[in-house]
């Protein structure tokens, strides 16, 4: 099983930024942490600040993954763009939120791209993306 997760912008800094939201694990270290948990998993991992850069990104994987973790950041909430790139690939995506965006500024509380996703993850931290990559084994 192949699967790829995308991260959007400022999800570089995780575990410098905003630590009393976002925490203080690196993304790294979660990555290494999933790869020794599922073996059996490629894992791909990709993060840009450039919003066509994902765009882009899940045009290239998304007929290739067998499923797609995407934390598109900021972009939740303001790109139609990522939101069309996600309805034209054939790999299931998951969304994930490592805060709770529905407890936040309310501008965070409408994502674009939910409504065309597989399924959404929020408020669990970084175990998020753990979440997600259990639910492709309960497809």
């Amino acid at each position: 099983m192949k699967l790829t997760i995308i991260n959007g912008p400022n999800l570089n800094l995780q575990g410098r930024r905003e630590v009393s939201v976002y925490g203080t694990e690196s993304f790294e270290s979660l990555l290494a942490t999933l790869r020794d948990r599922y073996p059996h998993i490629d894992f791909e991992y990709f993060q840009s600040n450039v919003e066509g850069e994902i765009v882009n990104k899940l045009q290239e994987v998304g007929f290739s993954s067998d499923g797609i973790i995407l934390n598109a950041g900021g972009y939740t909430h303001t790109s139609v763009a990522i939101r069309d790139a996600v309805v034209a690939i054939s790999a299931p995506v998951v969304e994930v939120h490592i805060s709770n965006i529905f407890a936040r500024e309310e501008f965070r509380h409408q994502s674009l791209i939910a409504p065309v996703c597989k399924g959404s993850i929020a408020g669990f931290g970084m175990d998020g993306y753990r979440l997600a990559v259990e639910s492709f084994f309960n497809a």
